[in-house]
């Protein structure tokens, strides 16, 4: 029987789908409608809508589809819109605690921008000698009284002992008001961050909650009996349930879709991803693999939430032009979509009669010099980056943003006498203009990152990449290509996303019975999600800078099925991996059942920009030819599982020494179809407790492999 995912992406504009087919990972259909925001389902509507559409194009019935999960921009546009509720806040510590906790819960009010905000209420009980729950009840219903809806329990130390938070939700529960637990937010130490956190989160839990039910009841009277997945801010997707305990981890849901494409779909493994809508731009980098993340700030405040490390500029494909002094000033930031004018790409030809060009506000409060064409009829166009794309031949045939040709000639032509330039070199301005807003954010990314500008490619995502990635790529010296679907690739991503978890414990110190507890509490929360127990894999790491011991843990909602696509032969591996490193001579150091170990050696410049020295990298493709890490300045030896002791001594071996200490090299451990990343592990003691559990559940002869990348000092 044919099976399908569904993966739905509600953006701001429109909602798209798609049906992947399992296990193949084709895209056999897909739909797209308005966002239906206004309606009495809220943005359910539309999902309905295109679910139903895409499911009638592929031909099967309900009972085939394994599951639907959709990425939403519902909490990100709470939060800018300020459509939030007042929060009741019960703060408790125990004891002499009790003093500064008062003062650590007291979150206030808390500034969202543009005059919004979130409200709160707070009451303290000291817990000394238990939770009384008489007053707690009639604090609740006091707080109640002042128009709180939702309420959040925050105790000190709860990471280490929530029964008292426990026992305030079911009173709250009880009362009619949803509540949350600091500990069920975040499980680091930190009181104020913790509450603030959960406040947020809490803020906007029942609009969040009432959208959930009300598209998991559409989903059902489709008769769709499959798991109702949302995507989480991290790239990962969670079940209804938990979104409904913790919608606060689906800000930033919509690019981290886009990303999930990118690693699932597109299969990148190193390299910036840029998902470009109308109207802006969503950057991220992606490096061994994985999607980089950073720390949430909310009003101005940190928040114990890691979201995708997105970066959005005000560059798409409908960036309008703005003209001063008879040249293109810049493009951008006003939009074609904003402004409510077509492109003259998507515009037929006839359309362009008896026109001439006017240089307008598109709204309220811009300025007076961006560039549209007026007809004869005297409707209105803009004209855009992408219809520039098209006339300097980096938006080819084919391309979703392409659209008429003989409408941007015609066009053009004109604009080049309207301007006294030739039409190629105008085309060019306004995309250079435009680059000129994004090259110092992929400058950033790579830097930050530590990414090889030579080894990483610029990879565009939304029906707008055409428009930008080509030309930019042109403008960085770098490689680049287009995801394909890339005007659906977020709907791909969240039907192709993978469960996610992710713990964190404050830790001075990780032993080997932390690492064990952490990592084992990480996959049996993911199992009582709904992952398929097989499919569950945790990594470890370790920011020894800030004591965080962190366990993330991903697995599949369902039994993974063999992937069809057949492995390439040796032959063409070895072309690929030379085609990679960009060298004729690569060598093959190892080989798992899946994976394989190639070498290459270069010449760099050294610290005398006249000095040349040899340096080795380390590539590792799969049996299907896609690399899936890529290491500078690195070696690689391989041992058996009942070794392990030996590869540690290996990884020692290479450490260099200072007067700060030893400094391992960043460790990757490479058997079967795993990659092990032990990159952010500082501490050998700790890297031995990682290695060693690791290695516990093999067979004493599992040949495994040590990549070691040396650290820049």
């Amino acid at each position: 029987m044919r099976e399908v995912l569904i993966g739905i992406d509600v953006g701001g504009t429109f909602t798209h789908a798609v049906a992947v087919e399992n296990p193949k990972g084709e895209v056999v259909a897909h739909s797209v409608t308005p966002t239906t925001h206004s309606s009495e389902k809220s943005v359910s509507e539309g999902i309905v809508k295109v679910f139903n559409d895409v499911l009638t194009k592929t031909g099967v019935d309900a009972t085939s589809v394994r599951l639907v999960a959709h990425s939403t921009t519902q909490a990100t546009n709470a939060l800018l819109e300020g459509d939030v509720s007042k929060v009741a806040v019960i703060g408790m510590a125990s004891g002499l605690e009790a003093l500064k906790a008062k003062s650590d819960t007291k979150i206030g009010r808390i500034d969202l921008g543009n005059e919004k905000s979130i409200d709160t209420c707070h009451v303290f009980f000291n817990t000394k000698k238990g939770i009384n729950e008489k007053e707690v009840e009639s604090a609740v219903n006091s707080m109640i009284g002042e128009s709180c809806t939702v309420a959040v329990a925050s105790e000190a130390f709860s990471v280490d002992d929530s029964s008292n938070e426990e026992a305030v939700c079911q009173i709250c529960n009880r009362l009619g008001i949803p509540a949350v637990g600091g500990h069920e937010i975040s499980q680091l130490y930190g009181l104020t961050v913790r509450t603030r956190t959960a406040v947020v989160n809490a803020s906007i839990l029942p609009k969040m909650t009432k959208t959930a039910m009300l598209t998991q009841q559409s989903i059902k009277e489709s008769g769709i009996e499959a798991p109702l997945l949302i995507m989480r801010s991290d790239g990962g997707v969670m079940g209804l349930d938990e979104m409904m305990r913790r919608p606060i981890l689906t800000l930033l849901s919509g690019p981290a879709a886009g990303i999930a494409a990118a690693l699932r779909y597109v299969k990148i493994s190193d390299g910036i991803f840029l998902e470009v809508g109308g109207t802006s731009t969503d950057i991220s980098a992606i490096k061994n693999g994985k999607a980089m993340t950073r720390s949430a700030t909310i009003g101005g405040h940190k928040t114990y939430l890691d979201t995708l490390d997105s970066r959005t500029v005000g560059i798409g494909g409908g960036s309008m032009v703005r003209i001063k002094n008879g040249k293109v000033f810049a493009t951008g930031a006003r939009s074609a979509h904003i402004a409510g004018l077509p492109y003259i790409t998507f515009t037929p030809a006839s359309e362009f009669h008896d026109f001439h060009f006017e240089m307008i506000a598109p709204c309220e409060g811009d300025p007076d010099d961006y560039l549209i064409l007026v007809n004869g009829d005297g409707k209105k166009y803009a004209v855009t980056l992408s219809d520039a794309a098209v006339e300097a031949g980096y938006s080819k045939k084919g391309d979703y943003s392409f659209g008429n040709e003989d409408s941007v000639r015609l066009v053009f032509s004109e604009l080049a006498k309207f301007l006294a330039d030739d039409a190629q070199s105008i085309a060019a301005s306004i995309l250079k203009k435009a680059s000129e807003k994004i090259i110092p954010v992929v400058n950033d990314l790579l830097g930050e990152y530590s990414l090889d500008k030579g080894n990483v490619s610029l990879v565009g995502g939304g029906g707008g990449c055409a428009a930008i990635v080509p030309f930019l790529a042109h403008e960085m010296d770098m490689k680049s290509r287009i995801a394909p679907m890339a005007e659906v690739i977020s709907a791909i991503g969240a039907a192709l996303a993978m469960m996610r978890e992710v713990i964190e414990k404050t830790c001075l110190d990780p032993t080997e019975s932390d690492i064990a507890r952490i990592r084992k509490e990480a996959a049996m929360k993911l199992e009582a999600m709904g992952a398929s127990p097989e499919s569950i894999e945790v990594q470890i790491e370790f920011d020894a800078k800030r004591n965080i011991l962190k366990a993330i843990a991903q697995g599949s909602v369902r039994m993974e099925k063999k992937d069809e696509k057949q492995a390439v032969e040796k032959s063409e591996l070895d072309n690929r991996a030379r085609e990679a490193f960009g060298l004729d001579c690569v060598s093959c150091l190892y080989s798992t059942s899946s994976l394989h170990v190639y070498s290459g050696e270069s010449e760099v410049k050294g610290k005398l920009k006249f000095l040349k020295k040899k340096r080795t990298d380390i590539k590792v493709l799969d049996n299907f030819g896609v690399v899936k890490l890529q290491l500078l300045d690195a070696e690689a030896k391989e041992f058996t599982s009942q070794q392990w002791q030996s590869a540690l001594a290996y990884v020692e071996s290479r450490a260099a020494y200072s007067d700060a200490g030893m400094m391992i090299p960043r460790v990757f451990m490479i058997y079967g179809e795993r990659i092990c990343d032990y990159s952010s592990i500082l501490d050998f003691k700790q890297l031995e407790s990682l290695i060693k559990l690791e290695t516990e559940g093999l067979e004493p002869t599992e040949r495994i492999i040590l990549a070691l990348e040396r650290r820049k000092v």
